[in-house]
C-alpha cells in the first residue's frame, strides 16, 4: 500500500509495484495563480511583463527603473512591422538615464570595442593563413610528386 508525507510544500508518495500495476486514479490539481513556489517567466500567461522576472538583472527596479520599463513595455506592446521601432523616444530616455550613471550601467570603451573586433580579426586572419598554408603544402607536395624524377637506373645502364 503507498504512504504520503508532507514535507513543507512537497508531498511525496511513496508507492509500491502493486500500486504501479493498477491503472492511476491520480486527480490533477489545477495551478494555483498566486503560488509563491511557482515559477513564472518574462512573460506571464495574461501577456503581461513579469517585472520582477530574475531574468531582467533588476533593470526594472534601478534608478532607470521607469525608463527601463517604459521602453521595454513598448517594445512588447509594440505593434510595428519592424517591432519596437515606434519605442525610439522611450530607448533614447532609457540610454540617457543609464548614462547618467555609469557606475551602475558601464559602457563599453569604444577602445575596449575597437580591441576585440582586431582580436576577432586576427584570429579569423591567422585561422585562414593557416587553412591556406596547409593547402599550399599539399599543392607543393603534389606538384613533387608529378614532378617526372630522372631515371637512375637508366642512368647506370649508359
Amino acid at each position: 500500500m503507498s504512504s504520503l508525507r508532507q514535507e513543507g510544500k512537497d508531498r511525496i508518495i511513496f508507492v509500491t509495484k502493486e500500486d504501479h500495476a493498477a491503472p492511476s486514479n491520480a486527480e490533477l490539481v489545477e495551478e494555483d495563480p498566486d503560488d509563491p513556489y511557482e515559477e513564472r517567466g518574462l512573460i506571464l500567461p495574461s501577456g503581461e511583463i513579469n517585472w520582477s522576472c530574475p531574468c531582467l538583472g533588476g533593470m526594472a527596479s534601478g534608478p532607470c527603473g521607469t525608463e527601463f520599463k517604459e521602453a521595454f513595455s513598448c517594445f512588447h506592446y509594440s505593434k510595428e512591422e519592424v517591432k519596437g521601432s515606434d519605442c525610439l523616444d522611450q530607448f533614447r530616455s532609457m540610454q540617457g538615464c543609464m548614462q547618467r550613471y555609469p557606475e551602475l550601467y558601464p559602457q563599453e570603451d569604444e577602445n575596449e570595442s575597437r580591441e576585440k573586433s582586431s582580436e576577432k580579426d586576427q584570429t579569423s586572419q591567422d585561422s585562414a593563413s593557416a587553412e591556406t598554408s596547409g593547402a599550399n603544402s599539399t599543392s607543393d607536395f603534389q606538384k613533387d610528386s608529378n614532378t617526372t624524377q630522372p631515371n637512375k637506373e637508366g642512368a647506370m645502364e649508359s
